[in-house]
């Protein structure tokens, strides 16, 4: 027989005994009539400056003065003045009717030299010896040079610099460009400094949109931070849920994520005031989710905004109509031929090309507040809608908790929480309404256990910093009980995937970086995504075994090529050696990949990773069997061919 779970087995930093046990799991291709084992992706939103100031590959904080925090007041944040000057904000000489928040350099005398500023980038900048391309928009007379440096913040190291010659002209805003290549700094605390000779301007200039680039992920021009982006690669993420996550929300009117102020030049990219304390550029826009899909082929899951505001404010009924066909524009921006509208302003921006959306989610966790008219009115319009321009499009809810439930709609659930709840969520998924298939689009472990069980506390209770061992364990567990029920559970996400840990709001995090590439660290939680998703089956079977589930949890697939593989998890319990059969003699060589650490709170920080991946060859025996020993807390794969 098959065992279904029965109730989780907690035995929080206990051995079940002192000796050896074994368990026998034996697959079965006879009852293969599963779909796919879930789908293993990202979900994305600006959160731990996770965009600006972390994937998005920009290196100037507040080049455009586009706010601060939750608020639409412009602040000179990171920035400082050069020489005998002051700088300060004005807002009457727009630099564009999106950007009306400039700054001003004014000599203090007129026997200055050079003045200018500097800015500190996001809690540094990381110069290397490789190619910089910077700009940046200039007003007022000045017929001399611009100087540009990257220099060290710390002493008057210059590691860069160029003469460019203004084009600046009183009534009109010129961009100027450049192209630094410097030697490498022994640390990231470093600024870009522009000066100007006081002599020639001693009215003073307006600046705006001040640009550093360093080279980016696949050479895309405004893309991503290289090294972050290849580390998400490397796990091999088959979808990208974006752009959010609360942040598609905001926090109150009129601040939602809108997809028309997140395209064409940045000069006409206002930015907003953002969910998480600090405001948003849009630089990293809705082409650019679209090109990052294109450079991991990741499948997009494009979430739209649905009418509902995290304050609280939700459209009513009868003015829902606007935005309803702002996603029908949106989604025509994206699919349409260039003969229509909105598929002819993405061809003008460099894609003419139509991208292919199959998922569309409507809303985010919409039972948090809103879930009464998510319900009676915003899911089914929206839903309504989009089905009846796009018949093919798979629609997702942003809850479980719709009622009724329209046909074919997928269902989104998210789950933060303990790693003792985790594993009793191990057979939630067993005696679920299969009608709707489901969406796990966010979840982590984000809480030690605490005494009698139970889930996560909010408000201000204590967080994990970093994924620790048994969280990503229990992680393990959860997401062996959702491959088991791949024919309801379609597709899962970690989140969130990014934080800086110079200012971020949530821990913890798939990764975790800083200005500095070398102090990215890849959380335990990364490494149990990486192997999961690079081991991914085409079918779904049946194991039969001689012991319940608990503390060891599994499930095993079929692969095209005649492969199988087990995934299992030790949650807790003993030593235990496993036996693996499957239905195929000509199978007879394996390779075991194992994920398990010193302590239950081994963790990854910045320069101090765990060493945690190993692997090793296991031959069938002479039974016609796998074995290999499983210690406590140590999760799995065998990969046999």
């Amino acid at each position: 027989m098959q065992y279904q779970f029965s109730g989780p087995t907690i035995l929080t930093f206990l051995k079940l005994c002192a000796t050896t046990l074994a368990v026998n799991l034996v697959v079965s291709s006879e009852y293969g009539n599963k779909t796919s084992p879930i789908m293993y992706g990202l979900m994305f939103e600006d959160i731990n400056h996770s965009g600006d100031g972390g994937l998005y590959a920009e290196l100037i904080r507040n080049r455009a003065f586009q706010g601060s925090g939750n608020t639409t007041n412009p602040t000179l944040a990171a920035y400082r003045a050069v020489g005998d000057a002051v700088i300060s904000i004005d807002t009457t000489n727009p630099l564009s009717p999106a950007l009306k928040n400039v700054m001003k350099v004014t000599p203090i005398s007129s026997d200055a030299t050079q003045v200018g500023f500097l800015n500190e980038g996001f809690w540094g900048i990381n110069v290397k010896d490789q190619e910089y391309t910077g700009s940046f928009y200039v007003k007022g007379q000045y017929n001399g040079a611009f100087i540009v440096s990257l220099k060290s913040n710390l002493t008057s190291k210059v590691y860069a610099q160029k003469k460019v010659r203004s084009a600046s002209k009183p009534d009109v805003w010129t961009k100027h460009e450049f192209v630094l290549h410097p030697e490498a700094a022994p640390n990231v605390n470093n600024t870009l400094q522009i000066t100007f000779n006081a002599n020639g301007s001693e009215e003073g200039l307006w600046f705006s949109m001040i640009s550093l680039f360093p080279p980016t992920y696949h050479g895309r021009k405004n893309g991503l931070r290289k090294d972050l982006a290849e580390n998400l690669e490397k796990f091999k993420p088959t979808f990208l849920r974006f752009p959010g996550g609360n942040n598609l929300q905001g926090d109150e009117p009129p601040y939602h994520w809108k997809w028309n102020e997140t395209i064409g030049p940045l000069i006409d990219r206002p930015g907003r005031p953002g969910t998480w304390g600090y405001e948003n550029t849009d630089g990293l826009g809705l082409v650019e989710y679209m090109e990052w899909c294109d450079d991991m082929n990741l499948e997009p899951i494009l979430d739209v905004w649905a009418g509902y505001y995290l304050s609280g404010p939700t459209i009513p009924q009868e003015e829902l109509e606007f935005y309803i066909q702002d996603v029908l524009n949106e989604l025509e921006f994206l699919m349409g031929s260039i003969d229509t509208p909105y598929g002819s302003l993405r061809a003008q921006l460099g894609h003419p090309k139509p991208w292919v959306i199959n998922y569309v989610e409507v809303g985010n966790e919409d039972d948090v507040g809103g879930g009464a008219s998510y319900s009676a009115y915003r899911f089914p319009m929206f839903r309504d809608a989009i089905k009846v321009a796009y018949p093919h499009m798979t629609i997702i809810g942003s809850t479980p908790k719709i009622d009724p439930i329209p046909d074919g709609a997928w269902l989104d659930y998210h789950r933060y929480t303990r790693p003792d709840d985790f594993v009793s969520l191990f057979g939630m998924f067993d005696n679920w309404n299969r009608s709707h298939p489901v969406f796990v689009g966010e979840y982590a472990y984000i809480q030690p256990n605490k005494p009698g069980g139970g889930g996560p506390e909010w408000g201000g209770a204590w967080r994990s910093p970093y994924t620790t061992l048994i969280g990503m364990i229990s992680e393990a567990v959860f997401a062996i009980g959702m491959e088991r029920n791949a024919d309801l559970v379609r597709a899962a996400a970690y989140a969130p995937i990014l934080q800086n840990l110079n200012s971020y709001q949530w821990s913890p995090d798939l990764i975790s970086f800083t200005a500095d590439p070398e102090e990215t660290a890849l959380s335990i939680s990364y490494y149990l995504q990486k192997l999961f998703s690079t081991h991914h089956g085409t079918t779904v079977l049946p194991v039969t075994s001689d012991v319940k589930f608990g503390p060891l949890y599994w499930s095993a697939s079929s692969t095209d090529d005649g492969g199988y593989y087990l995934k299992i998890a030790n949650y807790n319990g003993t030593t235990t050696t496993v036996t693996f059969e499957v239905p195929d003699d000509n199978v007879i060589k394996g390779k075991l990949t194992t994920l398990s650490a010193p302590s239950p709170f081994s963790e990854n920080s910045p320069k101090n990773e765990t060493s945690i991946w190993t692997e090793k060859d296991v031959i069938k025996g002479a039974d016609g069997k796998f074995a290999f020993d499983l210690p406590d807390l140590t999760v799995a794969v065998l990969a046999v061919k």
